[in-house]
């Protein structure tokens, strides 16, 4: 049963009672810290490559995993409609609270408007969980969109972290695909229940993409083995 931990951060923060940070971790990975405050950062604040899939949004907006909405408020800012989805009850009683128009509790696979972009940011291909379900989740989002309408996404090669300091690999090819982790939170002593997160290169999320129909583009590169990609 999901604790709904992430919500619970976003709502202390936005009621004021901001005393700690999320911490999270993964199985090839220690703890780390995930500042609260950054997950209501305004636009300023955000990395190149979210403000440049904000700038490239158009028409009807859906915002995948909206969390506290700050990319659904720049948008609406800009004058767009934009729908806010979000698993996270807290996240979507916080994305409220702060204005955004349209936020609905509701997961990807049972989103069922038309739109003419759809968002998926901070590792959007996260939400797939794991390499098997990507077909099914793009297949879905194609299904979403309107005439000339485009998926705006970013996720990130993460195959570096399993680099020994002399640049081989130790990866174990028999686990799998490198970018299917198991990823931990904990919030004020409270853990949450392991979730599959899904990191995809751009190479293999290209591939997915053209089993499906879709042409998939590359549009920039971010600073650290991550990259925007438009599906369309």
């Amino acid at each position: 049963m999901k604790k709904d931990i992430f919500g619970k951060a976003l709502l202390d923060y936005q009621n004021g009672n901001y005393s700690e940070d999320i911490i999270t971790s993964t199985n090839i990975s220690d703890d780390d810290v995930l500042p609260i405050p950054y997950l209501f950062r305004p636009y300023s604040e955000m990395p190149k490559l979210e403000q440049k899939a904000l700038q490239l949004s158009k028409g009807q907006v859906l915002d995948v995993g909206c969390g506290s909405g700050s990319h659904s408020l720049w948008l609406q800012n800009k004058g767009l409609n934009v729908k806010a989805i979000d698993s996270s009850k807290g996240a979507i009683e916080v994305a409220k609270k702060r204005g955004v128009f349209s936020a609905e509790l509701k997961p990807l696979l049972e989103e069922t408007e038309r739109f003419d972009t759809i968002l998926l940011l901070m590792n959007g291909t996260g939400i797939f969980q794991e390499l098997s379900l990507v077909s099914q989740n793009l297949k879905h989002l194609k299904s979403l969109l309107k005439p000339n309408g485009q998926i705006l996404i970013d996720s990130s090669d993460i195959s570096y972290m399993y680099e020994d300091e002399d640049g081989g690999q130790w990866l174990d090819l028999n686990q799998g695909y490198p970018g299917e982790l198991n990823y931990y939170l904990s919030y004020k002593g409270e853990k949450e229940a392991a979730m599959k997160w899904l990191y995809l290169d751009f190479e293999t999320l290209k591939t997915a993409c053209l089993t499906v129909g879709l042409k998939c583009e590359k549009v920039m590169d971010g600073e650290h083995f991550d990259y925007l990609a438009r599906l369309y």
